[in-house]
């Protein structure tokens, strides 16, 4: 079996994703996650597992992302001395 490589991602046009960020203008609380959460996390799950996420976050009004947010930081609060 031959091994295909895989390229180099495609540059970010920055006008592009200065956009994105900046959403509809009213949502500077989502601004603001975006200058705090620079740390992307990976996991496999099910996609039965996903979908339960996926309800569960729609069902209380959040993205997916804020909802596991708010569950890693209750299961793993900062240390402070």
């Amino acid at each position: 079996m031959q091994r295909v490589p895989i390229g180099a991602r495609p540059q970010a046009n920055p006008q592009a994703e200065a956009w994105i960020r900046a959403g509809d203008g009213n949502d500077l609380a989502a601004l603001a996650r975006a200058e705090v959460y620079t740390a992307r996390l990976t996991l496999d799950v099910t996609p039965a597992l996903r979908g339960r996420i996926k309800v569960a976050a729609f069902s209380q009004g959040i993205t997916v992302a804020d909802m596991l947010r708010a569950l890693l930081e209750r299961e793993f609060p900062e240390q402070r001395p």
